[in-house]
C-alpha cells in the first residue's frame, strides 16, 4: 500500500516578528532570524501568525515581514503567511493581498498558502466557521492551513466541519490543530482518513509533536522551534526512519520547553528567550506592541531558571 505524503509536514516555524527601538519591524533581525532557521533545517516557516504579534501589524508591515521572509528563503523552503481575520471580508482581503505578494529579483518568489485562524470573538456557529473559510478560499488560488485555537479565539472548529471542508474544496490542505488534545487529534485524523487522506494535520501544541505523529500526522506549526529547531527536525527524522528511541530521546529533549515558553502569553516567553540566549540570528531583543508587555524583573529571572534548568542557557 502506498502511503500519501502531504506536502505540509515536519516542522514549520511560526516566526516572531522582531522590532526596532523606534517600534518599527525590524528587518534585518528577521532576516536573521530566517537564516538561523533555514541553517536547522525546518520544512517551513509562518510569518505574521499569532506568534508573530499580527493583531498589531499593519497590513504594510505585514507585507514587509511576509517578503523580507520570502526574499530570504529564496524558495528553498514553503512559506505559508497568516491571513486570518474576525471579519470574513477582511479575511478574504488579507487572503487576495497575500496570494499577490511576490518578492526575489525578478518576484519570482510568492507563499506557498495562507494560515486563516477561525474568527475570533464572534464567536460563529459550525455553518458561519464553513461559510467564512469555503467564501476566504473562493477568493484566490491559494492552498490554506486551518488554524484552530479554541483558546484564544473563543471558538472550536470541530473535527465534522475540518472533514467538510476537507472534502468540499481541495485548496484546504492541512490544519493546524491546538485545542491541546490528542484525543481531539485523533478524532480529526479518523474523520479526514475516508475523505482525504493526503490532508495534513499538524499541532499548534509543541508537547504533543511525537504523540501526534504516532497517531499519524504530520509536524507541527511551532514556538519553541526557534529555539530547538535542529533538534525537533531531527526528532521528525527520527521517527520517519522507525527510530523510534531516538525520537523518544529527543522529545523528551525538547518538551520542557513546550511549558517554559508558554508560562506567559505567547510570544512575550520566546522573544525574551531569544535576547537572553542569543539564539537566532543574535539580533532580537525583547520589545513588544501593546498590549503584550515586557516580563516584569522576577518574571525574567524566572524565564532564566528555567531555560537553565531545561538546558538551554
Amino acid at each position: 500500500m502506498t502511503t500519501m505524503t502531504p506536502k505540509f509536514r515536519g516542522i514549520w516555524t511560526a516566526l516572531v516578528t522582531p522590532f526596532t527601538e523606534a517600534d518599527a519591524v525590524d528587518r534585518d533581525a528577521l532576516a536573521a532570524l530566517v537564516r538561523d532557521q533555514l541553517d536547522a533545517g525546518v520544512h517551513g516557516l509562518v510569518p505574521c501568525g499569532t506568534t508573530g504579534e499580527t493583531a498589531t501589524l499593519t497590513d504594510a508591515e505585514q507585507d514587509t515581514v511576509i517578503t523580507t521572509c520570502l526574499d530570504v528563503v529564496a524558495g528553498r523552503i514553503p512559506v505559508v503567511a497568516g491571513a486570518g481575520a474576525n471579519d470574513t471580508r477582511k479575511a478574504i482581503e488579507n487572503h487576495r493581498r497575500v496570494a499577490a505578494l511576490r518578492a526575489g529579483p525578478d518576484r519570482q518568489y510568492k507563499v506557498s498558502g495562507a494560515l486563516h485562524v477561525t474568527p475570533w470573538y464572534n464567536k460563529p456557529t459550525q455553518e458561519g466557521l464553513y461559510r467564512h473559510f469555503r467564501g476566504v478560499a473562493d477568493s484566490a488560488d491559494l492552498p490554506i492551513i486551518l488554524y484552530n485555537v479554541p483558546g484564544r479565539t473563543g471558538v472550536d472548529l470541530l473535527p465534522d466541519t475540518i472533514a467538510r471542508l476537507a472534502k468540499d474544496e481541495p485548496k484546504f490542505v492541512a490544519v493546524k490543530e491546538a485545542t491541546g488534545s490528542v484525543q481531539r487529534s485523533q478524532e480529526v485524523l479518523n474523520k479526514l482518513a475516508s475523505v482525504r487522506p493526503d490532508f495534513a494535520v499538524l499541532s499548534g501544541d509543541d508537547g504533543h509533536i511525537l504523540s501526534l505523529l504516532a497517531l499519524g500526522g504530520d509536524g507541527v506549526i511551532s514556538v519553541t522551534s526557534h529555539l530547538c529547531a535542529r533538534e525537533l527536525v531531527q526528532m521528525v527524522k527520527a521517527f520517519d526512519e522507525g527510530r523510534l528511541a531516538e525520537a523518544q530521546r529527543l522529545s523528551r529533549l525538547t518538551s520542557p520547553l513546550s511549558v517554559t515558553m508558554f508560562f506567559r502569553s505567547n510570544p512575550i516567553p520566546v522573544k525574551t528567550a531569544l535576547a537572553i540566549t542569543g539564539r537566532g540570528g543574535g539580533q532580537i531583543a525583547a520589545r513588544f506592541r501593546l498590549p503584550l508587555c515586557p516580563l516584569s524583573d522576577d518574571e525574567n529571572t524566572q524565564l532564566r531558571k528555567m531555560l537553565i534548568a531545561d538546558g538551554w542557557l
